[in-house]
């Protein structure tokens, strides 16, 4: 089943501006854009948020990501001041930290982020090219949980910007695409399981989304379903495309440990940037993972997807193509959730679109991020085989443990022809990097 939405601007001037009453909201700017003058390819992620557990212990951060795509490097500033908010305008959405500053009312946004330790200066004009949406706006009107939490989520999937970039003192023009995003609520990273003051909404956001996605998906058993301990649900896996038709894609999965097997998420298409697709009837896998460099655990950085409904067919491959900036926030209280870390690149999505009328392959740019809460436990993963008639019947189980050190494989199969076979291996220790 899918929900189309009607042509419109959902977005106000409230929902633009901070919410004094979160514990916890971002503004963040993507995009890809070309040096005019040498034609160089770069890619951009820029944050500005603020939260803490209270308003009396509330930080502020700028953390901007650069990405020189033709050297494969990437420069990186962070600027965190504890016990203060961003700068924010009082009737208007401008916020800012220090020279770095994000404003604007749909559908014209302008910002600044500067770098003074690496000599980096960016002037953008962000064009919306598409409508706002909320996510899962069908079942929740945008409102995601998070551990006993929530926070509402809004996006516009496709700008254009414009601007100039200032490097090592050489000032040159940029022109590209891009994406703006807006998040706000009530959550915890560093403590995702605390009480909150409004349990009541978590609760319903939780059961109106459970309900959407069993209402849209066929309950079947897989072939293959993989499980691992960091892809627990206080992490995701999240994208955003734009392919070179116009279209574009955001994904964004919550995993509950699943590493293969249905996704517990959502996948929205907009062909126009008015009219919006979603999708929950989702099915991934990882093809290919990268082990974190400072912690024990894994990312993906090719990975598929297969999104249906009653009509159309997504089928899409995501892959990173340059190396990867692992941004890492400790927690002080390590007993069981040591940090979290976001795993993000640029990259490239491939694919078709189908439906009863045409087959259409698509081609893209796209942006990964994982996200990952980190716990002692380290990487432990678990894999399950069935095999089913008319093949045969049977079922292999796989256990690859760090925390334990060991690899343990075990399979039964009755037809056709009957197999028991068990191993259990010590594997090297990994959890020193958790230490």
């Amino acid at each position: 089943m899918t929900q189309k939405n009607n042509a419109e601007n959902s977005w106000t001037t409230e929902a633009e501006r901070g919410h004094l009453s979160s514990t916890l909201e971002w503004w963040a700017v993507i995009g890809f854009f070309t040096t005019q003058e040498n034609q160089k390819q770069w890619s951009i992620k820029a944050t500005l948020s603020e939260g803490g557990v209270n308003k009396k212990q509330i930080d502020s951060l700028c953390n901007i990501t650069l990405f020189d795509q033709d050297e494969n490097r990437h420069y990186v500033s962070y600027t965190r001041i504890q016990g203060s908010p961003l700068r924010a305008g009082q009737d208007v959405f401008n916020v800012g930290l220090n020279d770095s500053f994000i404003k604007g009312s749909y559908p014209v946004y302008e910002a600044h982020f500067r770098d003074p330790d690496q000599d980096i200066e960016i002037d953008i004009i962000i064009q919306a090219d598409s409508f706002p949406h909320w996510v899962a706006k069908e079942a929740t009107n945008g409102w995601i949980p998070m551990g006993l939490g929530f926070f509402r989520y809004g996006f516009i999937p496709k700008t254009k910007i414009s601007g100039t970039i200032k490097i090592h003192g050489n000032l040159f023009t940029i022109k590209g695409t891009g994406y703006f995003e807006h998040v706000w609520g009530n959550f915890s990273y560093s403590n995702p399981l605390s009480s909150v003051k409004d349990h009541k909404k978590t609760i319903s956001t939780y059961a109106r989304l459970i309900e959407w996605w069993l209402r849209n998906r066929k309950l079947r058993v897989p072939s293959t379903i993989k499980f691992c301990t960091e892809n627990n649900p206080l992490g995701y896996d999240w994208a955003w495309t734009v392919f070179n038709n116009g279209w574009t894609i955001f994904y964004g999965n919550s995993l509950f440990w699943m590493m293969e097997g249905p996704a517990t998420g959502i996948l929205i298409l907009s062909k126009d940037g008015k009219i919006y697709t979603e999708f929950n009837n989702i099915d991934f896998r990882y093809n290919t993972t990268q082990t974190a460099k400072n912690y024990d655990f894994m990312y993906p950085s090719d990975f598929e997807i297969t999104a249906r409904n009653e009509k159309e067919t997504l089928r899409l491959r995501f892959t990173m193509t340059q190396e990867c900036r692992e941004y890492i926030s400790r927690f002080p209280d390590r007993k069981y959730w040591l940090a979290f870390v976001i795993c993000e690149a640029p990259g490239i999505t491939k694919g078709y679109y189908r439906d009863n009328k045409e087959e259409v392959p698509l081609t893209g740019i796209c942006k990964i991020e994982s996200q990952r809460q980190v716990s002692i436990l380290g990487h432990n993963s678990l894999r399950i085989d069935i095999l089913k008639p008319p093949k045969g019947v049977g079922i292999s189980i796989e256990i690859d443990s760090h925390y334990m050190e060991k690899k343990i494989f075990a399979q039964l199969r009755l037809i056709p022809k009957p197999i028991l076979r068990f191993s259990c291996k010590r594997n090297n220790s990994f959890r020193q990097k958790n230490q």
